[in-house]
């Protein structure tokens, strides 16, 4: 045991990146946060992404990022092949669009107060818990599913879902489960609202990689090379291993899970913000 123990000690950074790259994989296309998780672990465990270098937060996202493309690649090539043929595939793509636009356009805006003024932990915390009762509540309703194909949902409901989605610039809120919980509200069934939440994924969090990284373009420098590769595989495989499973998963069971998660994991942070001290 003092032997494994002083492997891990030896190379800490390492597994540092590991488990940051685990936990954006796992996280990142959950009901659960990705950002509210990298923020908690940075402040309670002091995992400050500034000792890694500041690409080391973005590449690794990219890494989540890369996972979808790739489990979505032949169906994103039929679409494209399709879109100016077929008006079912350009409706479609109009429909991404224009969930997408509304968190572009006030992400753009509002970018520096998000960073500046919501990502403190206790708004990641007290987001945590709202989401997952909210999770709860929606789960609980019982809702009659009008829409259970991702592909084809009216184009305002595809409107009204990137209206809810613009709620998770919040820290702690979840792109994820915000896109998930305003499908359903708005008639989409779990497994549908799940996966349309994966294709909203592929312009908003290319769009966020691209503004970010342009943002830091001068911060880029500097963070180990070793670090990044580490962090960035295991964002890959576990992000692969959830966008590969997540949609089985909800055809089977409720949400309940990912919502005491978030229940538990805020609650536990409050009181360790106001009484760990």
């Amino acid at each position: 045991m003092s032997a494994i123990l002083a492997v891990i000690a030896a190379h800490a950074d390492i597994v540092k990146a590991a488990i940051l790259g685990i936990v954006e994989g796992l996280t990142e296309f959950l009901p659960v946060s990705s950002t509210g998780h990298l923020l908690l672990m940075e402040h309670f465990l002091g995992w400050d992404d500034e000792a890694f270098g500041k690409s080391f937060a973005i590449l690794i996202q990219l890494g989540a990022i890369l996972a979808l493309l790739t489990i979505y690649f032949s169906r994103l090539w039929n679409l494209a092949l399709n879109m100016f043929t077929s008006w079912a595939a350009a409706r479609f793509v109009i429909g991404i669009l224009i969930a997408f636009l509304p968190a572009a356009i006030l992400g753009a805006l509002f970018h520096g107060f998000i960073k500046d003024k919501l990502f403190d932990v206790r708004i990641v915390c007290i987001m945590f818990i709202l989401g997952g009762f909210v999770l709860l509540w929606v789960d609980r309703m019982n809702l009659a599913a009008k829409y259970h194909e991702a592909t084809s949902f009216p184009l305002l409901t595809y409107f009204g879902i990137g209206c809810v989605q613009v709620l998770s610039m919040v820290p702690g809120t979840s792109r994820s489960g915000a896109t998930i919980v305003g499908a359903m509200l708005l008639g989409a069934d779990r497994r549908s609202a799940a996966e349309f939440s994966f294709w909203l994924a592929m312009p908003t969090m290319i769009g966020a990689f691209a503004y970010e990284t342009f943002k830091s373009r001068h911060e880029l420098a500097g963070g180990s090379i070793t670090l990044i590769a580490v962090g960035f595989i295991m964002s890959f495989i576990c992000g692969w291993i959830v966008v590969k499973t997540f949609l089985k998963f909800v055809q089977r069971h409720s949400f309940a899970v990912f919502a005491w998660w978030r229940i538990i994991l805020g609650s536990v942070g409050l009181f360790l913000i106001y009484f760990g001290r």
